[in-house]
This record gives C-alpha cells, structure tokens and sequence, in this order.
C-alpha cells in the first residue's frame, strides 16, 4: 500500500498559516501524503517550498457571501476530481464543500476549528449572517469522522453544543533556536513592549496607545509587528498623542524575522476587547510566541489564560481593557523587578513544555485512530 492521502482545505492563500504550516509538515513526516489547498488572493506572493503539496484556487470574487459561494463550488469541483483517503475542512467556510466531496467519494471527513466561527466580531454584529454559520454548524459538524480545536474551553462548549466528541491541538511553536538569547530585565533603558500581529480591529491597539502617554520614552517604548486594516488610524493615533520614539511600527515581518526580534524586547502584548465568544474562549498562538521568546506577556483574564497560568505563571491577567488598567500593570513590571524576573524564570520552563514537537504527537495519534 502507498501513502495514506490527505487533503486539507482553508480558505486563506497559505502563506502565513503557521498552524496548516506545522500540522501539514508533521503529517507529511509521519509517512501521508499531503496537499494544502487555498485560494490566490490579488496580491498573493508566490509560495515558498515546503515539503507538502500546495494548490491555490483562483477565485473571480475577493470577500463577501459571493466569495463564499464560489469558492465552496470551486473547491466541490476540484475535491472531485482530485485522489484522496481522508479530506481535513478548516474552519465552517470550508466544511460543506469537504463534507459533499468526502460524501460522494465515501472517505474520512475530519473538522479542524481554528476559531468559534459564528462567534467571530465582523460575524456578531450581523445577525442574518450569523444564524446561516450557525445553522451550517449545526448541520455539517455532527456529520464528520474526527473533529478538533485549539483550545480546551471551544471543545467542551462545542461538543455541548453539537454532540459531538472535540480533540484539542493547540498552536504551539517549535521550539526555539537556542542560540537565540532572550533579554533580561532592563536596568537601564526602556521598557520594550512588543505587539506582534494583525493591526486590526478588538485587539486592545488603541487603549494600549492612549496608555503610552503615562510613561516617559526613557521608561517605557512599543513595538508594533504587523500590519492590517487599523494601521493608518493607529499612525494618526499616535501622532495626536505626540509618541514620537514611543512607539515603532515595524511592519509585516516573515517568521524567522519574527524569532529574531521578539527576544529583543520585554513584555509581549495580547489584548483582544470580548467581542463575542470567539475572542472569550480564544487561546492566541503569540501568547506561546511570547514564552518561547522567554518574554512575560499582558493578556486578558479569559479562561484559556487563566487555564494555562495555573500551570505555569507567564503572564499579567487584566480584568478590564482600559488605558488606566494597561499602565497599571506596566507600572507594577516597572517598580517590581523582581516580579519580572519570576514570570521570566517560569517562561523558561514553560517553553520547554508547550512546544509543536509535543502536541504534534497528540495530532498524529487522532490520525492514526481513523
């Protein structure tokens, strides 16, 4: 017999999905054969190798429900026609057309849930358009062979939901180039704190800015990694709030970029506004970015944080988003080294532990049992 075939589907264009990324590769290793399949955006870079298949489709419509429509018929279309023994949907906007083809040929369907689909911000606010998620939830998620998610509290609330048995894999890193030294507590200088991700809406950006102006430059500075639809709104932010050098945007950055910079810096940022149940119940994969970097973070007092402290204390907790609570922890890391110093002894602990090569092991064994 050759190699068991499997086919993973999302709708983003592949090149900056880390996890697809790390859950392929380690798949590949494993003895299966892999194909990653995406869509070609406009503005799509060309896809580096990797040791997986990759296909994008083209499609005619960019957003929207057209986008949707299309992409869920282009896809139908060339699942059909294409050699496989199991078929992996990522997320609800590519499950009815996995589950059709997967249907029609008699293989496994598995269901990879990355977010809380229905639950998602741009997705609350419109309530026609949340009860269609919400329906093909309900409608195709009790129908697959395997599904997981990335965090612990998205498996119980689904399998409450959909009565149906959810595995966890979360997004953890590799581990870490040793080499890479991850800096200490400044003693003389500023602060750096580090934010790396989309510049988008209900990520905290604009609270975090508006907190700058409690501190001096020589205390404390920030470091914007990323790009996305807030950055211009957050460059006039910052120049009406006169930062100046406070603040830094570096831009997009490719990962291996990222793995070099972020040591650099002293506190990694992870603030999400609770804009429904998906950011609640989110576990963001920056937050094991941050340990594996040796840096303590700021995240909200969510339960997957709360979850994940209890077993290593890495990070401040806030209970409230808010410029006022933002500067209070900032001050408390400021006038108490030695609490810095702490979270930063139990990051290097917890990086040893929360590692990719781990919870790979978990991932190959839900395979396995199909």
């Amino acid at each position: 017999m050759g190699k068991k075939k499997i086919y993973c589907t999302v709708t983003n264009d592949l090149l900056q999905d880390q996890r697809m990324h790390r859950i392929c590769s380690s798949l590949q290793a494993e003895g299966y054969a892999l194909t990653l399949v995406g869509r070609k955006q406009k503005d799509s870079l060309p896809l580096p190798n990797r040791p997986y298949s990759q296909k994008r489709l083209n499609c005619f419509f960019q957003a929207g429900k057209f986008f949707y429509l299309e992409y869920q018929l282009r896809l139908f279309f060339f699942l059909l026609f294409q050699q496989f023994d199991i078929l992996c949907s990522v997320d609800l906007d590519s499950l009815p057309a996995g589950h059709a083809a997967a249907r029609l040929k008699g293989k496994r369907l598995v269901f990879d849930a990355h977010e809380y689909f229905e639950e998602m911000p741009e997705v609350v606010r419109r309530p026609k358009i949340r009860a269609i998620w919400a329906w093909i939830a309900r409608y195709y998620i009790p129908k697959v062979d395997l599904a997981y998610t990335v965090c612990q509290s998205l498996a119980d609330l689904f399998e409450a939901q959909h009565g149906k048995p959810f595995g966890v894999i979360r997004n953890l890193p590799l581990a870490q180039d040793k080499t890479i030294e991850a800096a200490a507590y400044p003693t003389a200088g500023p602060l750096i704190l580090i934010y790396q991700g989309m510049l988008n809406e209900g990520r905290g950006l604009e609270e975090l800015l508006q907190a700058l102006p409690n501190f001096s430059a020589q205390e404390v500075q920030l470091w914007l990694l990323g790009k996305g639809d807030k950055m211009a709104s957050l460059q006039e932010q910052a120049q009406s709030l006169n930062l100046g050098e406070q603040l830094k945007f570096w831009g997009f950055l490719a990962p291996e970029e990222l793995h070099k910079i972020t040591p650099q810096a002293h506190l990694g940022l992870n603030l999400l506004k609770h804009q429904g149940q998906s950011y609640y119940f989110s576990l963001a994969n920056k937050f094991f970015d941050y340990v594996q970097a040796e840096k303590p973070s700021l995240n909200m007092a969510f339960p997957e944080y709360q979850r994940h402290l209890a077993d290593y204390e890495v990070a401040l907790l806030l209970e409230e988003l808010s410029p006022s609570a933002i500067s209070k922890a900032i001050r408390e890391l400021l006038e108490n080294p030695e609490r810095y110093q702490q979270l930063q002894a139990n990051c290097r602990l917890a990086k040893q532990d929360w590692i990719w090569e781990k919870e790979a092991q978990k991932l190959l064994t839900y395979y396995e049992a199909l």
